[in-house]
């Protein structure tokens, strides 16, 4: 009998942990799913690669985050990334240098066609939706005109290192063993805080989540140095994250965000200024879909008026995949970011089994379809 209450004393916060990071768990089985079926999928060049096509949607996912949070949608972010990489493969082409193309690509295929999403969305209030909708056929078609309809090559040598290079091995390991440290520190800073506060720790809760960063550090200094090092897109990916986090967490303007998504009238009545919100949350989501146009340019060493075709659904997926409710007022980054990867991970699993891509597209819209239910089902619960 003592053996009994002992094991459900044990399982009770295994049980609860699970729960709470049901997307980390299936993250981790389908890693293992696949790396049994296909033994080529856990080498370090696989897993380099599977972290570098990441993020390009996981860029876009970061922004599209902030969008369904306040309760809204961006069904442009696809065509952007096609818009972005003809333009700045144009400029340098023109001649401009490399960095003022980029920096221009970022303010005309991001900023101002976000701000102009935002406001039409936040000054007449037309649903977001039919906004993005026509953005999306608009930026295609500009990409198209501008381009000709052919792919337009990249003229700048050192262009293609932005989305292709790699930092070498060996600064990557101290990278990732500078992040143990940080992420050790901060662990320790957060003891010290809660028994400051006589705050209740939940020892099993704070163990599982310190074993699971070590073994996913662990793992990414075994990838890392064992083949190319980090790619720079990698590192780009996750200084966004880590950004958009401490936003969304430590901010006002986070806060603000969830107020907006979760009502919309009461926090205009509390004197958010959800014009302002939305202009500037769309203006992020679409500069951050240029950036990974740029990137995917750079990686191609070439652009094409097609690319990010159907970006918006693994954006979207990620996102609802990460436990962000698409009715607004609920979500993380660090949800997307894990999202994001087992978009990816779903991605590149099925093309190494030799998957058909129509088949992956249905596979990807029922894992939609199932997120939303789970959402769905989570808020009757709590109802």
């Amino acid at each position: 009998m003592a053996t009994t209450v002992h094991n459900e004393t044990f399982m009770q916060p295994v049980v609860a942990f699970l729960k709470g990071n049901g997307t980390l768990a299936a993250l981790v089985a389908l890693g293992v799913i696949f790396g049994v079926m296909d033994e080529a999928f856990f080498t370090p060049r696989n897993i380099t690669n599977l972290a570098r096509q990441t993020t390009i949607i996981g860029i876009i996912s970061v922004g599209m985050t902030m969008v369904i949070i306040i309760n809204g949608i961006d069904l442009s972010v696809g065509s952007i990334v096609g818009l972005s990489a003809i333009v700045v493969t144009l400029l340098m082409q023109q001649g401009m240098n490399m960095w003022l193309a980029v920096l221009i690509t970022l303010l005309v295929a991001g900023v101002v066609i976000g701000l102009w999403n935002g406001f039409w969305i936040a000054h007449y209030n037309i649903p977001p939706f039919i906004i993005t909708l026509g953005m999306y056929t608009i930026a295609r078609g500009l990409a198209l005109t501008l381009s000709g309809g052919s792919s337009v090559p990249v003229t700048d040598p050192g262009f293609a290192k932005l989305g292709g290079a790699y930092i070498p091995p060996t600064t990557s390991g101290g990278i990732i063993v500078a992040a143990l440290g940080g992420f050790v520190f901060s662990l320790w800073r957060e003891l010290q805080q809660k028994k400051m506060y006589n705050v209740n720790i939940r020892v099993h809760q704070m163990v599982a989540s310190a074993v699971i960063t070590v073994a996913g550090l662990g793992l990414a200094f075994y990838v890392f140095t064992a083949y190319r090092g980090i790619p720079y897109p990698v590192v780009i990916f996750f200084i966004i994250a880590f950004v958009g986090t401490f936003v969304m967490s430590n901010t006002m303007f986070g806060r603000r965000l969830y107020a907006v998504g979760g009502n919309e009238e009461a926090a205009r009545l509390s004197g958010i200024r959800i014009y302002r919100v939305k202009l500037i949350v769309y203006a992020v989501t679409t500069t951050l879909s240029a950036l990974s146009g740029i990137l995917l340019a750079s990686r191609l060493n070439g652009a094409s008026p097609n690319l990010g075709t159907m970006f918006e659904l693994d954006a979207i997926s990620a996102v609802i995949i990460g436990g962000t409710s698409f009715t607004g007022g609920v979500g993380t980054i660090s949800g997307t970011v894990i999202g994001a990867f087992i978009i990816g991970i779903l991605n590149n699993g099925m093309s190494l089994l030799g998957v058909p891509m129509f088949y992956q597209l249905i596979i990807k819209g029922l894992i939609i379809i199932l997120a939303v239910w789970f959402d769905v089902l989570n808020k009757r619960k709590t109802v």
